[in-house]
């Protein structure tokens, strides 16, 4: 009996120094990160349920010189979708409507969209044009862009789909807008409020809500503002297309904090909120017309490995905010990572990460420390990737432009992007890794987005 005692006392402690070497290895990555200038923001990290790390790094607002913290209210940009998805899946187990639906049947104005349903928007098969673009060639810019007036423009102008629905995926934010719309019509209350009946309130995710900022003329206590790197490299606080599109949601617009995300990441994984049966449905892969996969469940992108086993995942970034939210679910496993500074050095070094918490040699995981260095490219350089460039329907134009020797992407009427240069014709457009790879003797880029690519043909090719 004394041994078996011993022996446990042994492994308790074996297992805190291990934790603890974790902790340490965390720490020293974000500092590291943070003192290059590459990470400005808060991390959660939990195992099984329990927070092994937890700790901000920086400023909160710079203004007024207020320092992140565990309270700090953050966009999480396109996280939001999961909590979409998921208000679609309670309405159709309360048989209030059918993923098979016709998004028709619930938003008549666009019947020349029939048979695009509901489950093509939730999986982003639906082939339906992007909602930003279309504003920014169609709509008034004195008005703030909602729901309603997106809804209004589409009927107006009635865009052609980019591809047959569910003849592919491609990462549509319309799609989430249109659920967005889709919850309150059927639930007779506002997106915010259904979110927050039930989901937030029953998780008691204090510190989560749907907010329009600039529309709402808001004050968010501990609100951590976003910053982006503008061209002159100076940080500039509420961009101007943040404000014109701050009345859109369900493609985004949730603010919360780490630890409320937690609490999300727990009831997925413990099946308080949901049923098994509801939540092997919002961790299931969906299937084109080709039969292949899309890897995208409800609202989540979806990963399997030998190595780590099965997870869902999914980045966000929107006028300076910068998230991250994934959940291994073999593992039991939560990153939860939300920044408020989006630079041309920022960094979501979830490679590292999961690095250390799988206890992997410091060279698997070290390449976020030591970054692919950008390089400096001649004005001359740059001419061969000048252009407008359309996706395959041509719905999306995207114009290279330069100045000087820096390369410039500007879609529709939206704000020039600088372009940092990497080797091999490869460009990065902003920091949670969306890259331009460029072939200048085919005349195309790919434009990869969140492990998506998508090509772009030169119109003059």
């Amino acid at each position: 009996m004394r041994k078996l005692t011993l022996l446990f006392i042994v492994l308790h402690f074996s297992s805190l120094a291990f934790t603890q070497n974790k902790i340490e290895q965390l720490d020293h990555l974000f500092t590291v990160l943070h003192s290059k200038n590459s990470f400005h923001g808060n991390v959660l990290i939990a195992e099984e349920g329990k927070t092994i790390f937890e700790k901000s790094y920086g400023v909160g607002n710079i203004e007024e010189n207020i320092k992140l913290s565990q309270k700090s209210v953050f966009n999480l940009a396109s996280i939001t979708k999961q909590f979409t998805a998921s208000a679609i899946l309670m309405l159709e187990q309360s048989k209030k409507l059918h993923l098979s639906d016709d998004i028709t049947q619930y938003i008549p104005e666009l019947f020349f969209y029939k048979g695009i349903k509901i489950e093509h928007l939730i999986h982003h098969t639906s082939g339906l044009p992007d909602y930003m673009m279309l504003c920014s060639q169609k709509a008034d810019k004195n008005r703030v862009v909602t729901n309603d007036y997106v809804i209004e423009l589409f009927a107006k102008e009635r865009p052609d789909l980019k591809f047959t629905p569910n003849e592919k995926f491609e990462y549509s934010n319309t799609g989430y807008l249109f659920l967005a719309t889709i919850i309150e019509r059927v639930s007779k209350i506002s997106y915010a409020d259904f979110l927050k009946k039930n989901i937030f309130e029953p998780l008691k995710m204090n510190h989560t809500a749907v907010l329009f900022l600039y529309k709402d003329k808001l004050k968010v206590p501990h609100l951590a503002v976003a910053y982006m790197q503008n061209e002159k490299d100076d940080l500039e606080r509420d961009v101007e297309y943040t404000q014109y599109f701050d009345g859109a949601y369900g493609q985004g617009r949730i603010y919360s904090t780490a630890e409320d995300l937690l609490k999300w990441a727990k009831a997925l994984q413990n099946n308080s909120l949901f049923t098994k049966e509801q939540r092997d449905k919002l961790f299931a892969d969906y299937a084109l017309s080709n039969k292949e996969n899309a890897n995208y469940g409800f609202g989540v992108f979806l990963r399997e490995s030998k190595k780590y086993g099965k997870a869902i995942y999914h980045s966000g970034g929107w006028g300076g905010y910068v998230t991250y939210l994934e959940q291994d679910l073999t593992n039991d496993k939560v990153i939860i990572i939300l920044q408020n500074q989006m630079l041309a050095t920022t960094q979501i070094p979830i490679r590292a990460v999961k690095g250390i918490l799988y206890n992997e040699p410091l060279a698997l995981y070290d390449a976020p420390l030591v970054p692919e260095k950008p390089i400096t490219l001649q004005s001359e350089d740059l001419d061969q990737y000048l252009g407008v460039y359309s996706s395959g329907s041509e719905s999306i134009k995207i114009t290279i432009t330069k100045k000087g020797n820096v390369l410039y992407s500007q879609t529709g009427e939206q704000p020039e992007v600088p372009l940092q240069a990497y080797k091999n014709h490869i460009f990065k457009i902003e920091p949670e890794g969306t890259k331009l790879i460029f072939n200048p003797t085919e005349g195309t880029f790919q434009f990869l987005l969140h492990g998506t690519k998508f090509l772009f043909k030169r119109e003059d090719k």
